[in-house]
C-alpha cells in the first residue's frame, strides 16, 4: 500500500530511540498517523512541529497497519506561530478540535479550512474569528450545524443578531427582544452578508466563541465524556484581554 498526500502536523510522540508517530490531517486521506524513522532527530524535529505543512508518502504492507512516513516540508510555520502565546493555544486547541474527525476519513472542506486558518494566525482578533468559525464547520462537519442565515421564528434574513441556545437557529431583533436575556449573542462578523466586518470586539469575540462553544459541548464533547481543552480557555484569554484593556484605555 502508498500514497502521497498534503498534510498539516498536528501533533508528534516519540518512539524508540529516534523515530516518531506523528499524525497529520491529510487532504485526501483524512487524520492519519504513520512512523517517521529518525522522526525525534534534530534534523526532522524542526519539520515535525504542529501548525507545520507537509508532503507525505505513507507505506505499508496492508492498509489496515500503522504504515511509515516519508515526510518533506512545505510551509514551515511553527516557528512564527510559536512565537505568540495566542498562537500556541490555538494550534494545539486546532488539532485537537481535528482529532473529534473518525480517523482515515477524509474531510477536504476541513483540511482547508484548517490550512487558511493557520495562514492568518498573526493577527490576534482575525485568528480568532477564524478559529471560531472553523468551531463551526467542524459543528456542520460532524452533523450538528447551525442556521444562521434564517430566523428561526419568522424566517426573515436582515437583523438576525441572536441565536436559540435550544435550537441552534438564527432569531432576528424583533422576535428575539422579549427574549433577549435567554439568547445568544450573533456577532456582526458571524452574519449572513457582513463577511467583510474585520473590526472585533473583545465582546464579539467572547460572544462568539460562548456561541460556539456551547453547541460542541452539548452535542460533541459531553457525548464523548469531554469538555473543553484548556488550550481553547487559553486562547480565549490571549485574545480577548489585550483587546479589553485596549478599549478601556
Amino acid at each position: 500500500m502508498e500514497w502521497t498526500d498534503e498534510g498539516i502536523v498536528l501533533g508528534v510522540r516519540r518512539h524508540g530511540e529516534s523515530s516518531a508517530i506523528v499524525e497529520l490531517l491529510t487532504r485526501s486521506h483524512g487524520r492519519h498517523l504513520g512512523l517517521v524513522r529518525g522522526g525525534a532527530g534534530k534534523r526532522m524535529r524542526p519539520l515535525l512541529q504542529p501548525g507545520n505543512s507537509v508532503s507525505a508518502v505513507w507505506r505499508a504492507r496492508l492498509d489496515e497497519h500503522l504504515g511509515y512516513y516519508l515526510i518533506e516540508g512545505t510551509r514551515l510555520r511553527a516557528a512564527n506561530l510559536f512565537a505568540s502565546s495566542h498562537a500556541v493555544y490555538g494550534v494545539t486547541h486546532l488539532a485537537s478540535l481535528a482529532r473529534l474527525l473518525p480517523e482515515r476519513d477524509p474531510h477536504e472542506d476541513i483540511y482547508e479550512m484548517l490550512d487558511h486558518t493557520l495562514d492568518h494566525f498573526d493577527d490576534v482578533g482575525g485568528a480568532a474569528a477564524y478559529l471560531i468559525r472553523f468551531e463551526l464547520a467542524m459543528l456542520a462537519e460532524l452533523g450538528f450545524g447551525l442556521d444562521l442565515e434564517v430566523c428561526a421564528a419568522t424566517g426573515a434574513t436582515t437583523e438576525l443578531i441572536y441565536v436559540s441556545p435550544k435550537s441552534g437557529g438564527a432569531v432576528s431583533r424583533s422576535a428575539g427582544a422579549p427574549f433577549h436575556d435567554r439568547l445568544l449573542r450573533l456577532p456582526a462578523f458571524l452574519r449572513q452578508g457582513e463577511d467583510g466586518t474585520t473590526e472585533w470586539t473583545a465582546g464579539d469575540l467572547r460572544d462568539g466563541f460562548a456561541l460556539t462553544g456551547l453547541f460542541l459541548l452539548r452535542h460533541v464533547l459531553e457525548p464523548r465524556g469531554q469538555t473543553h481543552s484548556d488550550a481553547r480557555d487559553g486562547f480565549i484569554n490571549a485574545v480577548t484581554r489585550p483587546r479589553a484593556k485596549a478599549a478601556v484605555s
